[in-house]
């Protein structure tokens, strides 16, 4: 009963956030916050909301096949993250948005406007969905079967405790859970790292020594091109993956739009940028402590990564109060990231579909149904409990943000007009061609596309933008 009196405890804090945020709350506060939030919380909370829950699991297993290779990505965060900082907030705080799709009705037109803001609707509900899914299961499995409390009252009890803390105050509200909850995060997690250097027998100082002279501590890949952990492409994937994943995603981005100034925003997205190597280096040097662990026991690794922190950690093996840790860090990790996913979605609705941002009686409808399609979502990954769905639907939502990035693309470097009634035919197209050609080439070279096909899918939407012969007639296309 500890665990379940900690969770109930930690939503009682987001709950009396969510009070005093909420209070007198219109859209403008749901959707902006007013533009006033200090940037300084937003970059804190932006950590944890960046995180998702099955990051926290995933991470620390790394370590087992790649090494901390996957610090060569994070590096490249960092270039991606002044990227947006420099290149995209400007054109967004310019242009005063609500939301970031609205550019592409300015830029493009009406049809290219709609699109991207469907893409994102679709991609958003199933990639959030699943990850939420995957730490209900975790939640399920590690704590609540000890409690027979059923899975579908798991998944409506926790979504409906998002609703309540969100349903006011929205992204004014989550700019403060969010940074309670990124400290509560990052807390369990240094807390878990002691416990485990505790276990080891071992000082701070002496384990830091251990995994800097460990085998798996191995950062760089230089020498070997072919290796999918070479730096090189680790690094070039890391800026295109946030350049995606954070600019061109409304859920990322939207919390980034309520600070006052555009120095401030800036300000922000480097300084969270910068605070992803640090934090990403604590889940790695978890692992290399996890895998020193289990040798030093006499047990063999886990042959899934992730059971790596499930087993030692989840598992009990490190006594009740590192579950306990645990079960925060998860918490929090994966509702920093669900509730701006649910936010930003109530807020594409309203604004790009519906065309109603100030019409309060449809956002708090609407928040409330993406509620319930949320968790319809997550009840019948359940019902399917088929691993390959889940990595079906994976690839297919990082297949919609390929057109996202080639319309984006064209519109910022470009001062060509579009033919925006052929852009829905088009973003539809990229991703099928997309799909085909890693078929063909899987097939007769064996060779099989990684995060390029992001850069191969996104290239497809832009020449077909550029080349096909755009409308006489349209928006002004000038960028100044």
């Amino acid at each position: 009963m500890i665990i379940i009196a900690t969770i109930l405890a930690y939503f009682c804090v987001l709950l009396l956030i969510s009070r005093i945020t909420g209070h007198k709350a219109d859209n403008e506060a749901f959707f902006r916050a007013n533009g006033q939030s200090p940037w300084y919380l937003v970059a804190f909370g932006m950590i944890g909301a960046s995180i998702s829950g099955v990051t926290f699991v995933s991470v620390p297993g790394m370590v087992m096949l790649s090494d901390m290779t996957y610090m060569q990505t994070c590096l490249g965060f960092i270039l991606g993250y002044f990227a947006v900082a420099f290149l995209l907030l400007p054109v967004y705080y310019r242009l005063k948005l609500t939301t970031i799709y609205s550019y592409l009705q300015t830029r493009l037109g009406n049809h290219s406007y709609k699109t991207g803001a469907s893409f994102f609707l679709l991609s958003k509900m199933t990639g959030a969905a699943v990850r939420f899914y995957v730490v209900c299961m975790i939640l399920q499995r590690f704590v609540l079967d000890a409690y027979g409390i059923p899975f579908p009252i798991t998944v409506v009890a926790l979504v409906a405790l998002i609703w309540l803390y969100t349903r006011r105050g929205g992204i004014r509200t989550l700019v403060l859970t969010d940074t309670f909850q990124t400290l509560c995060m990052l807390l369990a997690l240094i807390l878990i790292i002691y416990k485990v250097v505790e276990a080891l027998g071992m000082s701070l100082p002496e384990a830091a020594h251990a995994i800097a002279n460990d085998s798996h501590s191995r950062i760089f890949v230089f020498d070997d091109w072919v290796s999918k952990q070479n730096f090189w492409k680790q690094f070039l994937s890391g800026i295109f993956i946030v350049i995606v994943m954070t600019g061109l995603d409304q859920d990322m981005m939207q919390k980034n739009l309520t600070c006052k100034t555009l120095r401030e925003a800036q300000k922000d997205m480097c300084s969270y940028g910068f605070a992803f190597v640090p934090a990403n280096l604590l889940f790695l040097s978890l692992g290399v402590l996890l895998m020193m662990y289990f040798n030093s026991i006499g047990q063999a690794l886990p042959d899934v990564p992730d059971n790596l922190m499930l087993q030692a950690v989840a598992g009990g093996q490190l006594g009740t109060l590192v579950v306990i840790l645990f079960t925060i860090g998860i918490v929090a990790a994966c509702f920093s990231s669900a509730d701006s996913a649910l936010t930003a979605l109530t807020t594409t609705y309203c604004v790009d579909i519906c065309n109603r941002p100030k019409d309060e009686k449809l956002r708090k409808q609407a928040h409330i149904g993406i509620s319930v399609v949320f968790i319809l979502f997550i009840l019948i990954f359940r019902y399917v409990n088929s691993t390959s769905l889940i990595d079906a639907i994976y690839t297919i939502a990082s297949y919609t943000y390929g057109p996202l990035l080639g319309l984006f693309a064209f519109g910022l470097c470009t001062k060509r007009a579009v033919n925006d009634r052929l852009t829905p035919y088009i973003a539809v197209a990229s991703p099928l061609l997309c799909f085909a050609l890693d078929s063909i080439v899987s097939k007769t070279t064996g060779y099989k596309f990684g995060y390029e096909l992001l850069m191969l899918n996104g290239l497809i939407t832009f020449l077909a933008c550029f080349f096909l012969p755009a409308r006489k007639q349209g928006l002004d296309c000038e960028m100044k």
